[in-house]
C-alpha cells in the first residue's frame, strides 16, 4: 500500500502535489466553511494530506489511484480534504 502511495506521490511531482493540494485544500475549506481560519500552507497542507488519505480510502474500493490522470488526483485530493476537515471539525467540535 505505501509503494503504491508512494509512486503516486512521485509521478505527480512536488510542485504538482502543491498546487493541486492547495487548491483542492482552499475548495474544500470552502465546502466546509472553515476557510476564513485557515491560511494558504494550511489550504496545502490539508489538501496534500487529503490527497493522500483520498487515494488510500479509494484504493481500498479497488480504484485504481495511479493511473487516474491530473483531474482523478485532484478530486481524490478533494474528496480527502473534506473528509479531513469534517474530521478536525468532529474532533475539536468546531460548528
Amino acid at each position: 500500500m505505501a509503494q503504491t502511495i508512494g509512486r503516486h506521490a512521485l509521478g505527480l511531482g512536488i510542485l504538482g502535489w502543491i498546487i493541486i493540494g492547495g487548491l483542492a485544500g482552499w475548495i474544500g475549506s470552502k465546502i466546509m466553511k472553515t476557510d476564513a481560519q485557515m491560511g494558504i500552507i494550511l489550504n496545502i497542507v490539508v489538501g496534500v494530506v487529503g490527497g493522500l488519505l483520498g487515494g488510500f480510502i479509494l484504493s481500498l474500493f479497488g480504484t485504481d489511484v495511479e493511473g487516474g490522470g491530473l483531474w482523478f488526483s485532484f478530486f481524490t485530493c478533494l474528496l480527502g480534504a473534506v473528509i479531513l476537515l469534517f474530521l478536525v471539525k468532529l474532533v475539536t467540535g468546531r460548528r
